[in-house]
């Protein structure tokens, strides 16, 4: 028997049992549509955990924490500054040191403390440092600040008036009006001197504003000035990085050498688990994105093969409709089997028809299910967030995604669908080559 003529015979009989053919179809497009949404919630929120997660953090980023040298760790220097530089694929490598006191900026009658860091402004830009508002520093006392630096510049005042009481912020008619760019500001940081705390005074000139964080509830307050300038702050209080609470004298030689903070900039993120895994094996302590979207990724996957499970019984479930309507189809069509196995139809032809039968149910209830799945999908992530918000009353992250449905889900979806189908239609199908021919002549089965 030719294929058309299999094709032909299958659509007479779906023909001739819309109803039951229907209700089967539409048993099956519930189930494929069941497991592709709740699949999709997984999807979905790994989509937008790990989106946060990049936007919060350089993914090309590796930060080092320092050097394991027999069983201790120790600062980094700038002998690993020069290793670091040399591994093939680092675009750059950054390094600060922190001041070891809050000084206080001063500029007319505006005042603030901020964390103040010494960096090398040029492996800064190379990393991709930049600025919303001025240049970088060329001269000893030129400085940076962050981009939230001026919010927290205001008047010198006991007033708690000067708070929102809503953001916590200094309000705007406190803050210091002007543009800082150009301007000069006094940095004071303080020395113990016997129980008495004596203070010096360094005049700086703000050439440039950072570009605000990638995330609207970072804040960047801090200032960055040069080498020369931390030196000097050292040279005034005799202690390591300006610190307070120890004795005057404990000034080691070369005390920039040491770092603080160091960071590893890949040239991509083809590069970034290269460098890690080369970092790690000379002892160095490290940290990657790449590390945590691992994690990640591992939790979700475990997460959506639940998911998709759970969604399988549900296929599984409709499958026992396939199977009813496919042995009815047999023991209704027992006259047609009779007439084709008396003019020599292979068995193999026969339960090959059945098969295809149960296989055209399934494509067509999963080709719905997966319509119906997107219809759900897109009515999830706009209505969701707005029930949720009117029910708790509390917002959500801004780009929270519950459902997503990407091109793997709808084949792995189909292919499951499929698979279940085609196992529902085999037993009625070997029973239809069983078939005694003169029995189903007398329509005795």
């Amino acid at each position: 028997m030719k294929w058309k003529d299999q094709f032909r015979f299958i659509r007479q009989n779906i023909k001739k049992n819309k109803v039951r053919t229907m209700m089967t179809i539409l048993a099956t497009a519930m189930g494929c549509a069941f497991l592709i949404v709740l699949a999709s919630v997984g999807y979905g929120l790994q989509e937008s955990v790990v989106k946060d997660t990049l936007e919060q953090q350089v993914v090309t980023e590796i930060d080092i924490y320092g050097f394991e040298e027999e069983g201790e760790y120790r600062s980094l220097t700038m002998d690993d500054i020069d290793y670091l530089e040399s591994i093939d694929g680092v675009k750059a490598v950054t390094r600060r040191n922190q001041v070891r006191q809050i000084p206080m900026y001063m500029l007319e009658e505006y005042k603030a403390e901020a964390m103040t860091y010494v960096t090398h402004f040029p492996s800064e830009v190379e990393a991709g440092l930049k600025l919303q508002d001025g240049r970088m520093p060329e001269k000893e006392n030129e400085v940076i600040v962050g981009s939230h630096f001026r919010n927290y510049l205001s008047v010198n005042t006991d007033d708690e008036n000067i708070y929102d009481e809503e953001t916590g912020e200094v309000k705007e008619e406190y803050i210091y009006p002007d543009d800082l760019v150009g301007k000069t500001i006094n940095m004071e940081v303080r020395q113990d001197l016997e129980g008495e705390n004596g203070t010096h005074t360094i005049s700086l000139t703000v050439v440039g504003v950072l570009q605000e964080p990638s995330r609207e509830w970072m804040q960047d307050q801090n200032v960055y000035i040069s080498e020369s300038v931390y030196n000097e702050i050292e040279e005034f209080t005799g202690t390591p990085g300006g610190e307070l609470g120890i004795d005057p004298g404990n000034l080691e030689t070369d005390t920039t050498d040491t770092f603080d903070e160091v960071h590893v900039y890949a040239k991509n993120l083809e590069k970034v688990q290269g460098i890690a895994d080369k970092l790690e094996e000379n002892n160095y302590a490290i940290y990657s994105v790449v590390n945590e979207m691992e994690q990640i990724n591992m939790l979700f996957t475990i997460a959506k093969a639940g998911l998709i499970l759970v969604g399988t019984i549900a296929i599984v479930i409709a499958s026992i409709g396939i199977y009813n309507t496919m042995t009815m189809a047999v023991t209704e069509r027992a006259p047609d089997i009779g007439i084709m196995k008396a003019i020599g139809a292979n068995p193999k032809t026969i339960k090959q028809i059945f098969v295809l039968e149960s296989s055209y149910i399934g494509i067509i209830g999963a080709i719905i299910g997966t319509i119906v799945a997107y219809l759900i999908s897109v009515l999830v992530n706009i209505g969701l967030p707005f029930i949720i918000e009117m029910a708790f009353e509390d917002e959500l992250p801004e780009g929270l995604q519950f459902s997503a449905i990407p091109p793997s889900l709808v084949f792995i979806a189909v292919g499951i669908c499929l698979f279940v189908t085609i196992l529902s239609g085999m037993r009625p199908a070997k029973r239809a080559t069983q078939i005694d021919v003169l029995k189903a002549m007398r329509r005795e089965i």
